[in-house]
């Protein structure tokens, strides 16, 4: 796991071995990013699925609920297929433009 941070987002990237075992490192840890806004990197793993994507549900939720943007990046699975929970990109720049219209949303009260 390879973390990096930009302002009030922090990036944090899958170098584990598959996405299940990145989703439960991260899960151990996540109260430490858990005041930040987050992108998760799953571009590396090509055979990610849909079910993988779907590990992070919760932890979405939860981080919608502190007022925080969760978005993963990953160009391997189709966008179509994910529940409108979860934000999906498939780049990190769209990451971050995401991030910051939320950041604008909920300024303005949205």
């Amino acid at each position: 796991m390879k973390v990096e941070q930009k302002g009030n987002t922090t990036t944090i990237r899958n170098t584990e071995g598959s996405t299940t075992e990145f989703y439960q490192k991260l899960n151990h840890e996540y109260t430490t990013f858990k005041s930040q806004n987050l992108i998760i990197d799953l571009s590396h793993d090509k055979a990610i699925t849909i079910n993988d994507i779907k590990l992070f549900s919760e932890m979405s939720k939860l981080h919608k609920k502190a007022k925080k943007s969760l978005v993963l990046v990953t160009y391997s699975i189709n966008l179509n297929d994910v529940p409108s929970q979860l934000i999906v990109v498939p780049t990190n720049l769209e990451a971050h433009d995401i991030i910051e219209m939320e950041e604008i949303e909920r300024d303005l009260g949205f």
